[in-house]
């Protein structure tokens, strides 16, 4: 008798439970990412021969905007679709400002101080 009880009371609270996980979380579709377009994206150098700076941005911006893509998956497109020289140029840029950013001062500040 207590077992089909519990049964019954575990059923009610099994559908409380199912309505307020409606209530909470309705069935909203979530969108989803697209990175399919990156490769339409070309590739920028910063060479002469390359595509013009504006096209390379405008292309990484009309990509994010199809693909739902936010302001951080943009600039790592950018940097995906970097070549050389520009690609070795970042990194190096990168480098350097991490190592200012882990000392706490610039090299300018520094010299200042001494």
């Amino acid at each position: 008798m207590a077992e089909v009880r519990l049964r019954v009371e575990l059923e009610k609270f099994k559908a409380v439970l199912a309505r307020l996980k409606q209530r909470t979380f309705p069935d909203v579709p979530t969108l989803r990412k697209d990175f399919s377009l990156i490769f339409f994206v070309p590739k920028w150098s910063g060479a002469e021969t390359s595509v013009p700076l504006e096209e390379f941005l405008s292309s990484i911006d009309r990509a994010s905007r199809i693909g739902h893509r936010d302001e951080s998956d943009r600039l790592q497109v950018a940097i995906l679709r970097l070549a050389d020289p520009a690609k070795a140029f970042y990194i190096t840029f990168v480098q350097s400002s991490t190592l200012k950013t882990r000392h706490g001062r610039s090299s300018k500040t520094r010299s200042r101080m001494i």
